[in-house]
């Protein structure tokens, strides 16, 4: 029965997390998932264990104890046999060791069997993975998207072994305060290891993600998306501690003032009612403490935006209005920016529809060219309600762009190769007035493929470039092509190879104008907010899935990116909510940095954030849009930034070695299990 229990369970917490992301998006329910898992694997079949090693350290002492806690026949009063026992021999000291070996010091607890813990651990995987992942499907075909959902949930059985495995060290067996620490600890842990290996690993159905939008999700200002998986994950296991605390204050029927910790010592407890208190008083402080920290943060009531499911319709109110993505925060000017969200016809993938995907971007370009015109007239009209403080609003020749974003593959034939889409974008940049960042392929002589990022300027082509550092495996390149091609023909539609390229994620936008300051070799540009003295504003830029790539964003904010773009190509996942997970993705690296971030898709659903990770301005699935944001320069880095990866690091060790400590300590200490020896004791003053 407990058996069965557990499977459906593990199943039930696989579900959970399912409901935590998009579409559904019931953030707490990451919690709820947590816990559950927690409890199928505490009602896997066990292996009972006594070990020999009391607190003593003395095997000799430990099989002392055995035959002292023995069931002793007696002829007289009924005393507990052990007292008995003392008391028959008459000396103190006896009486004494009686006692201290007697006490409930010495692990005799059950062990949670590795395999069938992995087994939980892997049906919890795949019932998560199998819906949240389903647009694989989608974009390949069913023995892909098993295989994904597969290696996804081989992680989560390697964690339930791990776990078996950890929760055998003594004081985290006897502490339910050490197993809620060391639980979340592993499960922070193990989910790195899946978002780093193998290939670059995969790292969507991270629980960070889920809270993107909810106060827990600012955490990631403090340690990026680790930290805020950790504490979602202790803070569960917080709350399972509490619950257990309450439970056992309604069982007990005396309160007991003192307990025997792990190393066989009488300690005092608090009431389990109180100390129930304090657990979820700590959970509510980690999941809500996070409001407190001083992320940047315009003070005006911006409007926000929902993240609805990518079924509903999105109002786009006025395009031609630009979107203030929090002026307020800007410590070195501002980057008008415009977003061109062109389409895929039909749905279909863009590489084949280059043209008409082409065509679609260039005519979003030239509305952006037209939305700047009427905001020069509605400006000279006096019917614009321009914000207080902004230096260089009141002038119509600033309601252009310093850049237009397009997504990635919207141009997919290389502009550098192909002389007839070079002419195009020289025309649109120049009716822009701005350069386009534009997504492109490149394919060098020596064999495969660039997924790039082109920044072209009219009439003088590519002035600033990124190459993708993480291309997806399986998705972008096939791994052991020839055994891949014998599960399915599906690698076949992918012949050509992505190259992992090795350069810096940033694009640089120069910066128009300019007025040389006089006596110095700087120049001033001027911004619609402020002045500034750099030629150019560096773009941190991460393409498609390198969104769920924590590293890429920090190394571009500690080179001094001043915002983040993400540009995407959804069109290959049909009506899912692959965009809208990959959206979460984006508010939390904009947390992460401290800087504005856009995320632009050729189909949807596309986003501008706050540097502290409010959306205001989004844009529906699979249709023509465009935005003209107004993004904050920042430079300041967050205390992410400045740790790096160094706190993903320590948790993958950590998960390292908390299983090997708990296998270590198992051969060490673990010995078969002696059977009591009956003696019969006369009492002497019977």
């Amino acid at each position: 029965m407990k058996r069965l229990l557990s499977l459906i369970l593990a199943a039930a917490a696989g579900f959970a997390f399912w409901l935590a992301f998009p579409d559904v998006g019931w953030w707490p329910f990451t919690l709820i998932g947590v816990a559950l898992l927690w409890a199928a694997f505490e009602l896997a079949p066990s292996q009972p264990v006594v070990e020999a090693t009391q607190s003593t350290g003395n095997p000799a002492i430990a099989g002392l104890s055995r035959n002292l806690t023995a069931p002793i026949k007696t002829t007289a009063h009924k005393q507990s046999p052990v007292v008995e026992a003392a008391q028959s021999t008459g000396n103190p000291v006896i009486a004494g060791l009686t006692r201290n070996l007697t006490a409930p010091t010495k692990t005799e607890a059950s062990k949670l069997r590795p395999g069938w813990c992995a087994l939980l651990g892997l049906v919890t995987g795949a019932v998560f993975f199998g819906p949240h992942v389903w647009w694989a499907e989608i974009a390949t075909a069913l023995v892909p998207w098993i295989a994904l959902v597969l290696l996804q949930a081989a992680f989560f059985a390697a964690f339930g072994a791990l776990w078996a495995l950890t929760r055998r060290i003594p004081f985290i067996a006897q502490s339910m305060w050490w197993q809620a620490l060391a639980f979340a600890v592993l499960y922070t842990g193990v989910e790195q290891w899946r978002s780093s290996v193998p290939f670059g690993g995969f790292p969507w159905g991270r629980l960070a993600w889920a809270v993107a939008g909810a106060p827990t999700g600012r955490a990631a200002w403090l340690g990026a998306s680790v930290l805020v998986t950790f504490i979602l994950a202790y803070a569960a296991m917080l709350l399972v501690t509490a619950i257990r605390l309450l439970i056992q204050h309604l069982k007990t029927t005396s309160y007991q003032t003192t307990r025997i910790n792990w190393q066989g010592y009488r300690v005092r407890k608090a009431p389990d009612w109180l100390a129930a208190l304090g657990a979820t008083s700590a959970a509510a402080a980690l999941l809500l403490g996070p409001l407190l920290l001083p992320l940047p943060h315009d003070p005006r009531n911006l409007p926000k935006v929902e993240n609805p499911p990518v079924t509903a319709y999105v109002d786009r109110g006025d395009r031609v209005a630009w979107v203030d993505a929090g002026m307020l925060t800007a410590e070195h000017g501002s980057l008008r920016v415009g977003i061109a969200q062109g389409n895929v016809p039909g749905r279909a993938e863009a590489e084949f529809n280059a043209g008409p995907v082409f065509q679609n971007h260039l005519n979003e370009t030239y509305l952006l060219a037209q939305d700047a015109t009427t905001r020069a007239a509605r400006l000279e009209a006096d019917d614009v309600p321009w914000v207080p403080g902004a230096t260089n609003f009141l002038s119509p020749e600033n309601e252009g762009y310093d850049v237009i974003i397009w997504p990635e593959n919207a141009a997919a034939w290389d502009p550098t190769r192909w002389p007839a889409v070079a002419a195009a974008m020289d025309d649109a940049a120049e009716a822009v007035g701005a350069p386009i960042l534009i997504g492109s392929m490149e394919y060098p002589d020596d064999g495969g493929r660039y997924n790039v990022m082109l920044l072209w300027e009219a009439r003088q082509g590519v002035i600033s470039r990124y190459a993708k550092q993480r291309p997806a495996p399986f998705g972008e390149f096939i791994p052991f092509r020839t055994i891949a091609r014998m599960i399915t023909d599906q690698v076949d539609r992918l012949p050509v190879d992505m190259i992992a390229a090795v350069n810096p994620p940033i694009i640089d936008v120069p910066m128009a104008g300019g007025e040389q300051i006089e006596g110095t070799p700087f120049r001033l540009f001027p911004t619609v907010w402020g002045h500034r003295m750099l030629p150019e504003v560096p773009m941190g830029v991460g393409i498609c899935f390198e969104v769920a790539y924590d590293d890429i964003f920090i190394d571009a904010a500690r080179r001094d990116a001043e915002v983040i773009i993400v540009p995407t190509n959804n069109a290959s996942f049909g009506v899912t909510p692959q965009s809208t997970q990959q959206l979460q993705m984006t508010q939390m690296q904009a947390i992460t940095t401290g800087k504005a971030a856009v995320q632009i898709s050729t189909v949807g659903v596309s986003g501008v954030f706050t540097p502290d990770g409010k959306m205001v301005a989004r844009t529906g699935l699979y249709v023509p849009d465009r935005i003209s944001a107004l993004l904050p320069l920042r430079t300041t880095h967050t205390p992410a930034v400045e740790l790096g990866m160094w706190p993903a690091r320590l948790f993958q060790a950590l998960a390292l070695a908390l299983p090997i400590i708990g296998l270590a300590h198992r051969r060490r200490s673990t010995t078969p299990v002696v059977e009591p020896v009956e003696t019969t004791i006369t009492n002497p003053g019977g």
